[in-house]
């Protein structure tokens, strides 16, 4: 009786006084609901690593920056992979993992006049639209987060990549201004990468329109003078690299690309990457020159020599474990044990991710100043972006000696005059410089050359040394992959009308040209 008295009074005093009162948690300090910017943001770069990493398995041998032990993986045979979510987590980053949460970052940042949190979500958001667009192409853009809808429409990649240019500016706006309640502090105990420094956020703003510009070079707006600007405004060094940490410590804080997850056991390193860093697609008839940075990215099978796998071949000494088959990315046995520290050079369980780099930046103006005719600028940015790219990996392994770089810049691996210096020398240089972590980007470059076909223009940096495999996917018709197609519990469950309208139902929908890439 005592109980039914007790429930009778709850009751009672809820008719009285309403149930927001007594019941309604939306006003209990022990459960708040309203999203604070401070909470939201730390698992955003764990979402960017994430989306990344997870399609690298597949985008990776695809753009020959590694390759599977057994042979004809489908992502190397340039194939997609039907009825599966498999390459669609960059998808899932964009629309799930950042989606929403940004858009409460900025919801509360706004409301709150802390104009630091709401242009670093707008300038993760505007990476997130660049990174989506050029891996999928047609995106999802003005209906994304219209919680109203079941299906929704495509927008053409020209209007995502204008939306990144807006965001990225109006990031830019917000990190310059000096009023309202944002300060370092307040941003600094969230902000994993730059500590709350808007400067290195602006940075990484500039950074964002470079890439965006720069990929637009078959196109008539394609204004090299402008990419060359922002790059100037962009990363200045090693120090404002993008890179997001990991602690190494358990497969739920470690690096994905680290040998205490497992992923990349059965991925070998590519031919192509193994041939850059030991001169042969460099140095033409001059010799081979042995890059310092090789023993560091890349390891070498257990007689001494480097080798790397061909596309879809798989690596012919992998039954017998012989002195000749291509070590895993972690680098030899003993490093492929689990724990902080263990792997090697990007693939180490506590080893940080980069998402955009200085060295990155510099390829990218020097590409754009010799589109522009100035051979003395571009050869300037080329020689900064190798020498940066040296001491990034020299941080990451033993170290190269100040010796051992210099020789390495005087040799003929390394143009030593402006006007001695092609696409190609950039290009490649480039390719190094992204290995292992520059997926997409790399993506982006081969596409708009048209892999190693070439461009409309007559340039053609990746002939003789990007290597196709011996037969497409069967779907593919003879023709190279140029898109991911949109993630498929999201989108080929849900929404066909939206699929159909931009052809993505078609079988070899991931063959289609990519809107950035066509003059």
């Amino acid at each position: 009786m005592r109980y039914i008295y007790i429930l009778l009074t709850v009751i009672s005093l809820i008719t009285v006084t309403g149930c927001d009162k007594y019941l309604d948690v939306n006003v209990d300090p022990a459960n708040p609901q309203t999203a604070e910017s401070r909470i939201l943001t730390p698992p955003l770069f764990a979402q960017m690593e994430r989306g990344v990493q997870f399609d690298a398995r597949y985008l990776g041998p695809l753009i020959q920056n590694w390759a599977f032990s057994t042979p004809n993986m489908t992502g190397e045979i340039h194939g997609w992979y039907v009825g599966s979510d498999v390459t669609g987590e960059i998808w899932r980053t964009v629309y799930y993992g950042l989606g929403t949460n940004l858009s409460l970052i900025m919801e509360d940042a706004t409301e709150t006049k802390q104009y630091n949190y709401l242009g670093m979500a707008q300038a993760i958001r505007a990476w997130s639209w660049q990174i989506g667009t050029d891996y999928h192409g047609e995106l999802i853009l003005k209906q994304a987060f219209d919680p109203t809808r079941y299906t929704f429409d495509y927008d053409p990649q020209e209007a995502v990549y204008a939306e990144v240019v807006r965001l990225a500016n109006e990031s830019i706006a917000n990190f310059s201004k000096t009023d309202g309640n944002g300060t370092v502090g307040k941003m600094a105990v969230a902000d994993l990468v730059y500590n709350g420094d808007n400067a290195k956020w602006l940075k990484f703003n500039y950074g964002l329109l470079a890439r965006n510009m720069n990929n637009l070079s078959n196109k008539s707006t394609y204004n090299p003078a402008k990419v060359i600007e922002y790059a100037d405004k962009s990363l200045a060094g090693n120090s404002d690299n993008f890179i997001i940490p990991n602690n190494g410590l358990s497969t739920t804080d470690a690096n994905f690309f680290g040998p205490i997850r497992s992923n990349f056991q059965l991925y070998r390193q590519s031919r192509m990457i193994v041939e850059l860093l030991d001169g042969t697609s460099l140095t033409g008839t001059s010799g081979i020159v042995i890059d310092p940075r090789r023993s560091t990215m890349i390891t070498a099978s257990a007689d001494g020599v480097f080798r790397g796998v061909n596309p879809g071949a798989g690596d012919p000494a992998r039954a017998n474990l012989t002195t000749n088959s291509v070590p895993n990315l972690y680098g030899t046995s003993s490093n492929n044990s689990p724990g902080a520290g263990f792997g090697k050079f990007l693939f180490r369980d506590n080893g940080g991710f980069p998402i955009m780099t200085y060295s990155e930046i510099q390829f990218i103006k020097a590409e754009a100043a010799l589109r522009s005719n100035n051979a003395a600028l571009a050869h300037a940015a080329y020689i900064k972006g190798i020498s940066a790219h040296i001491d990034f990996v020299s941080s990451l392994g033993t170290p190269i000696t100040s010796a051992q770089k210099t020789a390495y810049l005087t040799s003929a691996a390394v143009v030593q005059t402006p006007g001695a210096l092609t696409l190609k020398h950039i290009m490649l240089q480039k390719f190094i410089a992204l290995w292992s972590h520059g997926f997409v980007e790399t993506w982006s470059d081969l596409r708009k050359y048209n892999y190693n076909a070439g461009d409309t223009k007559g340039n053609n940096p990746y002939l003789d040394v990007f290597m196709f495999p011996t037969t497409f996917f069967v779907d593919n018709n003879n023709k190279p992959a140029q898109r991911y197609r949109p993630r498929y519990n999201s989108e080929y469950i849900w929404n066909i009308p939206g699929l159909t309208a931009i052809g993505a139902e078609q079988p070899d929908y991931h063959t289609k040209k990519m809107w950035f890439a066509q003059p």
